[in-house]
């Protein structure tokens, strides 16, 4: 539930990044509560705007989920992004810190998962490896939608998360055919192919729990699964991504007042008897979607300028 807004002096109609928004008796807001045994609220970034959410892409090793999404990339490049991980490992050679990884000390991302800040995490030889709330949602903010390849066990946490997502499950036509793409590789011992073949039972089982995937793909021909996946996700054959143009920013003076009629928040600016050019501006929140720890999407806002018939609505 939203409970009040604070505006900044400066807005921007498609991507709003000084609005914010405090939220309270969300289900990240009673998670906390029951955290710290206190009343909790939250702050949360509000953006103007639809966006598309993130498309969570999930299967066995051996799948072909990874040269699907290589392909849907290098046909849709401005379209898609990836997420940036954290890690505690130290970084190696050449690793750029936001690059490759978000490198952190240990305590504070041990802390961040604990504040619900991590929509999935696991430990690798001792090492902590995980993906941020904060990650996806700076890739959304770029106008990318992001593709997040992760295991069962990860796509179960995300689904369990504030986070909106497409979850799609890469099956292969049969366990057997699995194990020949393994094998086909040639580059694993027979331990390692024993390994992920062992996985890959209990990733297949949990791929058909009730609730957790949207849709399940089987990728019994790379080309005929990949025509499915782009019809699964809207996209057309070479279709390319129109790049919309930001509005101009708009001034919120400091003297401003506000009122909150059903979700929709009136700001009236200036001194309607010292400035007839006065403006005010409405916020309409009765389409938001997300909230904290990530952003709260979905707002419109429109201007509404006085004229001499009256008033104009300006979007």
């Amino acid at each position: 539930m939203i409970l009040y807004i604070i505006v900044s002096f400066v807005l921007v109609f498609n991507q709003l990044t000084l609005l914010l928004i405090l939220q309270v008796n969300t289900a990240f807001v009673r998670e906390q509560k029951r955290r710290f045994e206190t009343d909790v609220v939250a702050w949360s970034k509000g953006v103007i705007g639809e966006a598309e959410i993130p498309i969570v892409i999930s299967g066995p090793s051996g799948v072909g989920k990874g040269t699907l999404i290589s392909k849907l990339v290098e046909e849709f490049p401005s379209k898609f992004g990836f997420s940036v991980s954290h890690t505690t490992r130290a970084s190696r050679n050449k690793e750029q810190n936001g690059v490759h990884y978000h490198f952190t000390e240990r305590n504070v991302m041990e802390k961040d998962i604990q504040d619900g800040k991590f929509l999935e995490f696991a430990s690798v030889h001792g090492n902590l490896y995980g993906t941020s709330i904060e990650a996806v949602e700076a890739v959304t903010d770029k106008g990318k939608r992001c593709i997040l390849d992760i295991d069962v066990q990860g796509a179960r946490s995300v689904r369990a998360s504030s986070l909106e997502a497409i979850f799609i499950f890469i099956r292969p036509p049969s366990f057997e055919d699995l194990e020949k793409r393994l094998r086909a590789r040639g580059t694993e011992t027979e331990e390692q192919i024993q390994k992920r073949l062992k996985n890959a039972r209990v990733e297949l089982e949990q791929g058909n729990s009730p609730g957790l995937f949207d849709h399940i793909l089987v990728n019994d021909d790379l080309e005929t699964c990949y025509k499915n996946l782009k019809k699964l996700l809207g996209l057309n054959e070479g279709a390319e991504t129109i790049h919309k143009l930001l509005p101009e920013f708009v001034e919120v003076p400091l003297e401003h007042t506000a009122s909150k009629i059903d979700q929709k928040i009136l700001i009236n600016c200036g001194n309607a008897e010292e400035n007839s050019d006065r403006n005010t501006f409405l916020l309409d929140l009765s389409s938001t979607k997300g909230g904290a720890p990530g952003r709260t999407r979905g707002m419109n806002i429109h201007i509404i300028k006085p004229s001499t018939n009256g008033t104009k609505m300006l979007s």
